[in-house]
């Protein structure tokens, strides 16, 4: 069930001032204060945009969303697709994203609303809950791509507002340890107010001045590989990578793994 923000707007004031003329030349006067109010509900639920040009509403599919005031309002799919399995050069780039509408592929990126009528400030934190497994493998202590670390990096905010914009950490995210939560933007009571997208890489398209990181993924044969859900050509994102040490084996299986994205009420330091 969706729940409703009420936002208190200041009461308004209104004056009116009333004469009464007679045929005496002594004239009465009055006047009346009356209170005025407004109410203004959020819907609770905000629309996914466009990360590079934010006053554009898109369709990437559904993600994960949550409610209130202070919001998830969507958060890319992780995928590092399909690869040969090789005993060197175990550096993967992630997937980018892909959209319904005519948007072309952006990188990775995380929506949050924030539109508490007392803002406070708000923590986006990252954590991986379990390595990257697949149970079916046998040997249970090869189950895991024991060692391997992913990794996010040219993080950056944006948005259609006015706000300040919320600080976003400049490191680059190596989780090396499952199940720690790694802080990835912060807001103080002055920042992040409104929607604001926190997107992993950038398309050339973007009007930052930001290095693609967005690259067509070819097959033998040179053409495009298209995804099969989008019918779009696929595009591999470098912000976001994958790292499997060569000790490490590897079976021909998918594996997988779980990621936690968790949004605190501040206020932040």
């Amino acid at each position: 069930m969706t729940v409703k923000s009420r936002i208190a707007l200041s009461s308004l004031v209104l004056l009116f001032g009333i004469s009464i003329c007679s045929d005496r030349a002594e004239a009465a006067s009055h006047s009346v204060n009356q209170n005025g109010s407004l109410e203004v509900q959020d819907s609770g639920v905000t629309n996914p945009v466009d990360p590079e040009f934010p006053g554009d509403d898109v369709d990437p599919g559904p993600g994960p969303s949550t409610d209130g005031a202070l919001r998830f309002d969507f958060i890319s799919s992780l995928g590092f697709g399909q690869h040969e399995l090789t005993t060197d050069d175990r550096l993967y780039n992630s997937l980018a994203q892909l959209f319904h509408s005519e948007t072309n592929a952006r990188g990775y990126y995380v929506q949050i609303t924030d539109v508490r009528a007392v803002a406070t400030g708000w923590e986006l934190q990252l954590s991986q809950d379990t390595q990257f497994s697949n149970e079916v493998i046998q040997e249970m202590n090869e189950q895991s791509l024991n060692g391997a670390v992913l990794s996010f990096d040219k993080g950056w905010a944006n948005s259609g507002g006015i706000s300040d914009v919320p600080s976003v950490t400049r490191d680059t995210i190596e989780i090396q340890e499952i199940g720690s939560a790694y802080t990835v933007a912060s807001a103080s009571s002055t920042q992040g107010k409104g929607t604001w997208t926190i997107e992993f890489g950038a398309s050339g398209e973007n009007q930052e001045g930001l290095a693609n990181t967005l690259n067509a993924v070819l097959d033998e044969t040179g053409q495009s590989v298209m995804d099969a859900t989008f019918n779009k050509p696929v595009y591999t994102n470098s912000a976001i990578q994958l790292r499997i040490p060569e000790s490490t084996r590897i079976y021909p299986v998918q594996y997988s793994t779980s990621l936690t994205w968790t949004l605190t009420a501040g206020p932040t330091n």
